[in-house]
């Protein structure tokens, strides 16, 4: 393999309003929301928190056309992917790609906190979303 995973980046959750989801969590376990940011690029708003020590990602759209609408079209709010954290984004996508994985991103895209990422097709790994992030 001619890159490193490095852990578990986030699990992010689809929501059309993050705050009263992050409120049940700060309620029931005493999250605290971390930070706040727009990714204009994948029209999206993202918060962070981490919840017993794992970083969550709470996704809301930002706009109509967003993909997280259209992924809330069919669910009310739900798990939407997990983010592979890796050492080197080009080595994965070219190593994965030759492995025959698919991809969504065929080149990284700008994602939050000025994050290189890019997802991998939901068929790679049987309808689960997985995003590689450097």
């Amino acid at each position: 393999m001619a890159f490193k995973v490095l852990g578990i980046a986030h699990f992010a959750v689809a929501t059309r309003s993050y705050g009263p989801m992050l409120d049940a969590f700060q309620k029931a376990f005493g999250t605290k929301l971390e930070d706040t940011e727009d990714v204009p690029a994948q029209k999206v708003k993202t918060a962070f928190a981490h919840i017993g020590g794992v970083p969550f990602e709470f996704l809301e759209p930002l706009s109509e056309d967003s993909p997280i609408t259209k992924f809330l079209e069919k669910r009310v709010s739900g798990f939407h992917h997990v983010a592979i954290r890796v050492d080197n984004i080009l080595d994965a996508i070219a190593d994965l790609k030759a492995k025959g994985f698919l991809f969504i991103d065929e080149s990284p895209r700008a994602g939050a906190h000025g994050m290189k990422t890019a997802f991998l097709h939901p068929k790679a790994f049987h309808g689960i979303l997985v995003e590689l992030v450097e």
